[in-house]
């Protein structure tokens, strides 16, 4: 393709998009570049305090106010409520739905209802949330499910007997990279089910490649390290990473784009997939595992309690 960037993103007048963790970085940088298009856009933030302060950021470029919808990942009743409060305010129709936020190569931490952290936000809580908007998806015109993976799929692989580390040795980037994969698993057998189903949805995945944002650690936005060192740090980080504005792009291409089409998955052209402008990914075999994903997809049901939908 194309040096496709943001410029070329269709009109989104009359289309309502939901994007997670939004009040910052990709996910903010994708709400104020489709709000500038027209889009109507609902901001999904843990936090109801940045998420306003996110839409004031926005609300200059919007053509249609932006609107916060306090929702953490983390915790499946907040996951259910903010599904509820979206399928209300939007009268059952959704558009598009970005599954953007993510926690990153964390300590060993659970969730409110006890999964490790990085599995039951990044996977769990987006797989939920996806099931339970599914009517609303249906309601929209030719509907996109955008879910955020990273290079990092291409790591451990995914242990669907143990994808809580019960039994294993804890490693953050171990556990970062099974939830990634499990992102792209997520997504490739959302889209066999949608189509399965007939559905008038399109299921595709993204990543951003080597980008700057507050999730990476000790990014030039994110100081982990103090002094001197840190400004070493922060400065070497900044020649490695690229802007958000371009790393954003692979994900509004997947949500705009006219030619994208179910199972499609998009990061940057250059440097090995690292930055540029976006292009088709590359998968790991891993994430082209059907029984794989299948398994996935009936573990995901059985510790979320919530029916898969479409089914």
């Amino acid at each position: 393709m194309t040096k496709w960037d943001e410029t070329a993103v269709p009109d989104q007048s009359g289309r309502t998009v939901l994007i997670t963790g939004a009040n910052s970085g990709l996910g903010l940088r994708s709400a104020r570049v489709l709000a500038s298009r027209g889009a109507r856009v609902l901001l999904g933030c843990r936090d109801p305090e940045r998420g306003k302060q996110a839409a004031e950021r926005i609300e200059g470029s919007a053509h249609v106010q932006p609107e916060v919808v306090e929702l953490d990942l983390a915790e499946l009743s907040s996951v259910r409520e903010a599904a509820s409060r979206v399928r209300e305010r939007t009268g059952d129709r959704l558009d598009v739905l970005m599954n953007n936020a993510g926690v990153m190569a964390t300590p060993f931490r659970t969730t409110a209802d006890g999964f490790e952290l990085q599995f039951g936000t990044n996977h769990l809580g987006h797989a939920a949330l996806t099931w339970l908007l599914m009517p609303a998806l249906r309601g929209g015109r030719h509907s996109r499910v955008v879910t955020l993976s990273s290079l990092a799929h291409h790591g451990n692989g995914l242990d669907t007997t143990d994808p809580n580390f019960r039994r294993r040795r804890y490693s953050p980037l171990r556990a970062y990279s099974q939830s990634k994969l499990a992102n792209l698993l997520f997504s490739r057998e959302l889209d066999s089910r949608i189509r399965s189903a007939g559905l008038d949805i399109t299921s595709a995945a993204a990543h951003p490649g080597m980008t700057d944002t507050e999730l990476a650690p000790n990014s030039a936005r994110q100081r982990t390290v103090p002094g001197f060192v840190g400004d070493v740090v922060s400065k070497g980080n900044s020649l490695i990473t690229q802007r958000v504005e371009l790393g954003a792009l692979p994900q509004l291409y997947a949500a705009t784009a006219p030619n994208v089409a179910g199972g499609d998955y998009f990061g940057p052209a250059r440097l090995a997939e690292t930055r540029g402008h976006p292009k088709r990914a590359g998968l790991n075999p891993a994430a082209r595992n059907d029984t794989s994903a299948a398994r996935l997809w009936q573990i995901t049901e059985e510790l979320t309690g919530i029916s898969p939908d479409p089914c």
